[in-house]
């Protein structure tokens, strides 16, 4: 069969069978052409004798012969195509832009194999022979071929720069070593070049830890802004739905409002036209009256005149309604925005606490997180639970180490977790408390004076004092109309937002929201039961249940 790899111009001197160039080419009856032997094999393992392209049977086996016309063709193009190929391989080795050109070659440059480091010649494969064959040439340093061979050469002394001086940290010649480097510490540069590819090595390794990390932060970010753009989108869902709930309760009540005035209206323009029509009655008659009393005043009959004033009483008017009091009053509408304005905003409040708050606890307590209690920090006379989900007040003052972290003036205890980045979220039982304090302060808040806790002071929380009145500590303080059976709290805090948000879990409901904060420090769960003694139910750590 034919050997293999040929130009593109074969493709008409392919056999259909082997694929590759004819060898011994003979035709079939039916005229097409396959190599002799591949043809032969061909119907020695068939059951039938038929040409493979198109399927013409024989009943006996040809007695096929060599085309010479067409071999005579082949062998020419094998002959071309071994010129191309011969010619294409010394193409190959001519010097090309970036690579290292023989220095010995004159007229076309030939590619170098190699460079001689004492010769300082780059040589082709031709020119480099001598150093491979004669004896005094093949002492000869050779390196792979690069450029500029004098710049491995000293400039001081003219000798290959075979050293390293570590002192100084340069490449030096042999003759350095004896006269300006006598005293350094001078290493081969091949074992130098072992320390520099250890110490590269570690670099290049640190360099692609660093990628590594960079790579995963910005999957890292793009993972967050996937999340985002999830977040965005369920939020621009629940805000449709909101403000669509909204938009409706709003035309609503702008109906009702047209539709107030309007029957206002129509009850006054029905009353005009009651009134208008018995009039329009009265001055009928009236005119009535009036044209009699006309015709007989030009009656010169006077009996005729008499007995009709006498019959028809001419002179008494018809009997009318005195209208002297009687007018129909502009409806009045003072009042009708301003009601249902306030029915409006009634509406929506109840519209909002169906459609916000579920949704908006729900979305929160995603960023649940687990919170204990910090006991370097508690007031001594604070009583804490061993797993640190719970403190409530004592009546007796420990004797505990006054350490910096400690409130030594207001029964105060922190969390063990501090926060200075992202969301975080955390629920707190109150049942059965009468006063308390919940929410966050920064790490430098003072604990051992009298403080004034308010946002500027480094505090954003709510207090509820003998159950009733709840305040959230702003500056000026904001009363709260949270509900006397509130029995557990959320609180949430988005740092970055600048947002700290008090929820009431059991009913789903926003009770108060610090916003626009500027947070710069950790941030610290804040937790304060009160009453000396008497608000014996603790204040619990609760784990978060999704609703």
């Amino acid at each position: 069969m034919a050997a293999a790899n040929y130009l593109s111009s074969e493709d008409q001197f392919l056999c259909s069978i082997c694929l590759d160039v004819f060898t011994d080419p003979v035709a079939t009856p039916c005229g097409h052409n396959f190599c002799k032997n591949c043809i032969t094999e061909h119907w020695n393992i068939s059951d039938r004798c038929q040409c493979p392209l198109c399927k013409e049977a024989f009943t006996t086996r040809p007695n096929l012969k060599v085309n010479t016309f067409i071999s005579e063709m082949v062998a020419q193009f094998r002959q071309s195509a071994q010129q191309k190929a011969s010619s294409s391989s010394s193409e190959q080795q001519v010097f090309k832009p970036g690579e290292v050109p023989c220095d010995v070659c004159t007229g076309t440059k030939l590619k170098a194999l190699k460079s001689c480091l004492v010769c300082l010649v780059s040589y082709c494969e031709t020119h480099l022979d001598p150093h491979l064959t004669a004896s005094r040439l093949k002492r000869h340093q050779l390196i792979d071929p690069v450029e500029n061979l004098e710049g491995r050469m000293c400039t001081k002394h003219e000798k290959p720069l075979e050293l390293f001086c570590k002192t100084d940290q340069t490449c030096v010649c042999m003759l350095c070593t004896v006269l300006d480097h006598k005293t350094h510490d001078v290493v081969p540069l091949t074992e130098e070049y072992e320390v520099k590819k250890i110490e590269l090595g570690r670099t290049g390794a640190e360099i692609q830890q660093m990628i590594q990390k960079r790579r995963l932060k910005i999957e890292e970010i793009k993972h967050s802004v996937d999340l985002s753009e999830e977040d965005a989108d369920t939020e621009i869902a629940e805000g449709v739905q909101v403000f669509t709930s909204l938009k409706e309760s709003v035309e609503r009540g702008l109906n009702e409002l047209i539709n107030t005035i309007k029957e206002k209206q129509k009850t006054t323009e029905n009353q005009a036209k009651a009134f208008i029509k018995e009039l329009e009655q009265e001055i009928s008659e009236l005119m009535k009256k009036s044209t009699e009393v006309e015709q007989l005043l030009h009656s010169e009959d006077h009996l005729h005149l008499l007995q009709s004033v006498q019959s028809l009483n001419i002179q008494q008017p018809p009997p009318t309604k005195d209208w002297t009091e009687v007018s129909v009053r502009p409806s009045s509408y003072e009042g009708t925005v301003v009601k249902a304005v306030v029915h409006l905003e009634k509406t929506l409040s109840e519209e909002m606490k169906k459609l916000l708050p579920e949704s908006e606890l729900k979305r929160v307590q995603q960023y649940a997180v687990d919170v204990t209690l910090d006991p370097d920090t508690a007031h001594p006379e604070l009583i804490l639970s061993d797993d640190g989900k719970q403190v409530n007040h004592g009546d007796v003052k420990k004797n505990l180490p006054d350490n910096p972290e400690r409130f030594s003036r207001y029964c105060i205890v922190l969390g063990k977790q501090s926060f200075s980045s992202g969301r975080f979220y955390f629920e707190v039982q109150v049942k059965g408390n009468t006063d308390w304090v919940l929410g966050v302060a920064r790490e430098s808040i003072n604990r051992k004076r009298e403080i004034t806790a308010s946002p500027q002071k480094g505090f954003w929380t709510i207090v509820v004092i003998k159950r009733n009145d709840c305040y959230a500590l702003a500056d000026p303080p904001v009363r709260l109309s949270l509900k006397s059976f509130t029995q557990k709290v959320g609180v949430f805090v988005d740092y970055e937002e600048g947002l700290v948000s008090f929820y009431d879990v059991d009913a789903a409901a926003l009770i108060y929201s610090f916003n626009g904060c500027s947070f710069t420090e950790k941030l610290f769960p804040y937790f304060g039961p009160y009453d000396g003694g008497k608000n014996s139910a603790p204040l619990i750590i609760s784990p978060v249940r999704v609703n």
